[in-house]
């Protein structure tokens, strides 16, 4: 399958695919400053783990280039990397990529030495996190029966990443094994990143897909058609408690009462050695708007307060596997990273 072009490097900028633009119009947005970068993060024009962390690798290239050379150079340049890392909270890709490149940025000699590491940098990210795409596919396929009908939240495909997805290049890979016959994808409230984004995924690859409510998918699981529940995640715990969009945990939830495996496909650089267990997981807490409006029509009255936490911690008791690059495991702390 061809990777979907989410982000691309050119010659002094990144070029990113306009996810809030989708599925209606196929919009490029050119980000040539941190800031310009640091808003398309925040307002989710780039998003999913892995693709955050990947243009923040990018970024920290922009930074270097857009930092006057001076006595200051590697304050200032740093300064900036603090900027791209206040944008998502959770997501601890992220903070993985920009690690790497902060270390890179202050072990280096001058403004162009820099820039020109960070960008050698970037690129072998990239190339690995494509890698690792096609490796977890592989291994979580191997999973799955043959003729089986999969159930998939929120968007974890070649959107969310450098360009083949990780829960969704599980069923890439079922597909192309013959093995696949059905994928629910849930509409993922507030923002549809389900309806919005994995359809037009699996759609444009050619793999049928059918969008459900989310408030539907406990009770397709309990009907026992879903062979399989396949997600990503935005972090994961050393226990493997897992943070993934909103949704996933009574997801979680409900395939375990319906006796149906759930599967979490996240790359070693997903994995947070910072975090023991959930309760150590920051969970983002987005704004009202997208909440109070949908399609530009306002469908909560005025004065009305809400709850919109971007993720929820599904508890490691609740997951059949986990499944990285390293293998099938049943939590990070079975594996060095």
């Amino acid at each position: 399958m061809k990777p979907v072009p989410t982000l691309e490097w050119r010659i002094d900028h990144l070029k990113l695919l306009d996810q809030r633009q989708l599925p209606a119009e196929e919009v490029y947005i050119d980000c040539r400053s941190t800031a310009e970068l640091a808003s398309a993060i925040k307002t989710l024009a780039v998003r999913g783990a892995p693709a955050i962390g990947i243009a923040a690798a990018y970024g920290a290239v922009i930074a270097a280039v857009e930092t006057p050379e001076s006595t200051n150079f590697f304050k200032d340049c740093g300064d900036l990397l603090d900027v791209l890392a206040s944008t998502r909270p959770t997501a601890v890709n992220l903070f993985h990529c920009l690690d790497i490149q902060r270390e890179i940025l202050f072990s280096s000699s001058s403004k162009a030495i820099a820039a020109d590491r960070l960008l050698s940098s970037a690129h072998r990210l990239f190339e690995e996190d494509l890698e690792a795409s096609r490796v977890m596919g592989r291994f979580g396929a191997d999973l799955l029966p043959d003729g089986c009908t999969v159930l998939t939240h929120c968007n974890a495909g070649g959107l969310a990443t450098a360009g083949l997805g990780t829960a969704l290049a599980v069923i890439y890979e079922a597909h192309a094994r013959g093995i696949l016959s059905n994928v629910y994808a849930d509409e993922t409230r507030p923002l549809l990143q389900g309806a919005r984004l994995t359809s037009w995924e699996l759609q444009k690859a050619g793999i049928p897909v059918k969008v459900l409510p989310d408030s539907a998918a406990a009770s397709l699981l309990r009907g026992g058609t879903v062979d399989a529940v396949i997600t990503g995640a935005d972090r994961v715990a050393v226990n493997g408690d897992s943070a993934n969009k909103i949704g996933t945990y009574p997801l979680a939830l409900a395939a375990f009462e319906a006796g149906v495996p759930f599967y979490i496909v996240a790359p070693v650089s997903t994995f947070d050695r910072g975090s023991p267990d959930g309760a150590h997981i920051e969970i983002e807490e987005r704004g009202r708007e997208e909440l109070a409006v949908m399609a530009g029509r306002q469908i909560l009255p005025d004065g009305v307060e809400v709850y919109n936490p971007a993720f929820d911690v599904t508890p490691v008791k609740l997951i059949t596997s986990i499944i990285c690059e390293k293998g099938v495991i049943s939590a990070p702390d079975q594996i060095e990273w």
